[in-house]
């Protein structure tokens, strides 16, 4: 079991897509679809380093939300979540500092191999960034209704 409740965590796993929300430099929120990967501790997100104003935004401001909603990108589940963290951008290494999420990312989305065979034909796409989200603070609704107060848990509260 990581840090997260339990049943957010059952979410994370079996969401095939999340929506992470920046600020922009105006300090409006933007929301991008991406796939949320979770080791029991940090919530990971990867981003093609050719559509990089997400990881502009975050560099600039580091807090961030992951949203699970979308009822099928979570397999059918009608419980949903809200992860807001402080993230970082881990770029140092574009070409492979993201493989070490692979096992994580192979385990939620099989074809993610086939993808990586096909690395020489889409080299750009392989041009990764991590993004690495430290949890603070979860919002669950676990009947999925938006508009009924979360359960709110504060997690993560070391200092960054």
């Amino acid at each position: 079991m990581g840090i997260l409740p339990e049943r957010v965590e059952a979410l994370l796993d079996a969401a095939l897509v999340g929506e992470l929300s920046v600020v922009d430099a105006t300090g409006r929120p933007v929301t991008y679809p991406l796939i949320p990967l979770y080791d029991g501790e940090r919530v990971y997100l990867t981003s093609s380093t050719l559509f990089s104003r997400k990881l502009e935004h975050i560099k600039a401001n580091p807090k961030v939300s992951v949203s699970l909603t979308d009822p099928i990108a979570v397999g059918g589940r009608t419980d949903r979540a809200t992860i807001q963290g402080d993230a970082r951008v881990i770029d140092e290494d574009p070409h492979g500092g993201w493989e070490r999420l692979l096992p994580i990312w192979e385990k939620k989305e099989p074809s993610i191999v086939f993808f990586l065979k096909q690395r020489v034909a889409l080299p750009l796409f392989f041009e990764r960034s991590l993004i690495e989200i430290t949890p603070r603070r979860v919002l669950y609704w676990a009947d999925g209704d938006a508009a009924t107060a979360p359960q709110a848990t504060d997690v993560g509260r070391e200092a960054a």
